[in-house]
C-alpha cells in the first residue's frame, strides 16, 4: 500500500527573491572588489570573494528548489525533492571551505595587519550590511524545516556580521588606528561558520544514506506493527527519508488476513506520521533475503 503526500516548505515567490538576492549579491562583490582595490584593502576584496561563494551558494539553493519542485516520472519515482538535501549539502561544504577561508585570512591579518582606507571600508560595508540582511530575512523563511535554505541563511547571516565586523574594523582604524581587530573579527565569524557547517553535516548526510530518521524508534515501529490482530511475523524492515519531511517504511509480514496492509499502514501514520508504506504481505515463514536487510 502506497501514501504519497507533498510538502511544499518553501513558496515560487521566496525561490524568485533568492534569485534576486543572487544578482544583488553578485553586483555587491563587484563594488567590494572596485573599492578594496581603490582603499587599498585586502579585507575588503577577501571580503567579495567570500561574498561571491555565498552568491553562489544561493544560486545553487535556487536550482535545488527547481528540480525540487519537478513532478515524478517513471525513472525518478519518488520525485525530485531530494535536490533539495543535495543543494543544502552543496551549500554545507561550500560554507564549510568559506570558513576555514577567512580562519587563515583572519590568522594572516593578525600576523601582519594590513593598513586601510577606513572612511572608504565604513561606506561600502554599511551598503554590504543592508544587502546582507535583507537577504538573511529572506532565507530565513523556511531556514528552520529545510537544511537548503538553513545553509543559504546561514551564509548570509555570516556575511552580515562580516560586514557588521568590517564596519567596527573601520571605526577602530579611523579613531585608534587599530589594525588587528580586523583578524579578531574573521576568525570569529570564520569559526561561526565552521560549527554550523559541523552541525548540520550528520543530519544532510543521514537522509542521503537513507537513514532511519532520528525521531523515531525502529524497534518501536517492529513492536506496534507486530501487535496488529493478524500479525504473525515482521521482517525485511526498512525505515528511511524521502527527504526532510517525509518518512517511507517498506517490511514484510506473515499474515492470512490480506487486509492487515491498510490496518498497519493506518496504525504507521497515526502513531509515527510514517504516511508512505509498503507492505508484503507473506502467508508461509518463508522470505527470499537481500544482502541489505538482517531483520
Amino acid at each position: 500500500m502506497h501514501e504519497h503526500h507533498h510538502h511544499a516548505e518553501v513558496s515560487s515567490k521566496t525561490v524568485g527573491l533568492l534569485f534576486l538576492s543572487f544578482i544583488i549579491n553578485m553586483l555587491l562583490s563587484v563594488v567590494e572588489i572596485i573599492g578594496g582595490i581603490i582603499s587599498g584593502s585586502v579585507a575588503l576584496i577577501g571580503d567579495a570573494l567570500h561574498n561571491t561563494s555565498d552568491a553562489f551558494s544561493i544560486l545553487v539553493a535556487v536550482l535545488a528548489f527547481k528540480i525540487g519542485a519537478k513532478r515524478a516520472n517513471s525513472k525518478y519515482t519518488y520525485g525530485f525533492r531530494r535536490a533539495e538535501v543535495i543543494g543544502g549539502f552543496i551549500n554545507l561544504i561550500l560554507l564549510f571551505i568559506s570558513g576555514c577561508y577567512l580562519a587563515v585570512e583572519g590568522v594572516g591579518r593578525l600576523i601582519s595587519p594590513q593598513q586601510i582606507d577606513g572612511k572608504m571600508i565604513i561606506v561600502i560595508s554599511v551598503l554590504a550590511l543592508v544587502i546582507d540582511a535583507l537577504t538573511a530575512k529572506i532565507s530565513h523563511h523556511g531556514a528552520h524545516h529545510n537544511h537548503n535554505m538553513k545553509m543559504v541563511f546561514v551564509h548570509n547571516l555570516a556575511d552580515a556580521f562580516g560586514s557588521l565586523g568590517v564596519i567596527v574594523s573601520g571605526i577602530c582604524v579611523l579613531l585608534w588606528g587599530v589594525y588587528r581587530i580586523d583578524g579578531i573579527i574573521a576568525l570569529v565569524i570564520a569559526a561561526y561558520m565552521i560549527w554550523q557547517a559541523i552541525a548540520s553535516f550528520k543530519p544532510i548526510v543521514n537522509i542521503l544514506m537513507n537513514a532511519a530518521p532520528e525521531s523515531i524508534d525502529l524497534e518501536e515501529v517492529k513492536k506496534s506493527i507486530a501487535k496488529i490482530k493478524g500479525v504473525k511475523d515482521v521482517h525485511h524492515l526498512h525505515l528511511w527519508c524521502i527527504d526532510e519531511h517525509e518518512t517511507a517504511l517498506e517490511c514484510h509480514v506473515i499474515s492470512e488476513d490480506m487486509t492487515v496492509a491498510q490496518k498497519i499502514a493506518k496504525k504507521l501514520d497515526e502513531k509515527f506520521a510514517i504516511e508512505h508504506c509498503n507492505v508484503q504481505v507473506e502467508t508461509k515463514e518463508k522470505c527470499c533475503k537481500c544482502s541489505c536487510c538482517d531483520n
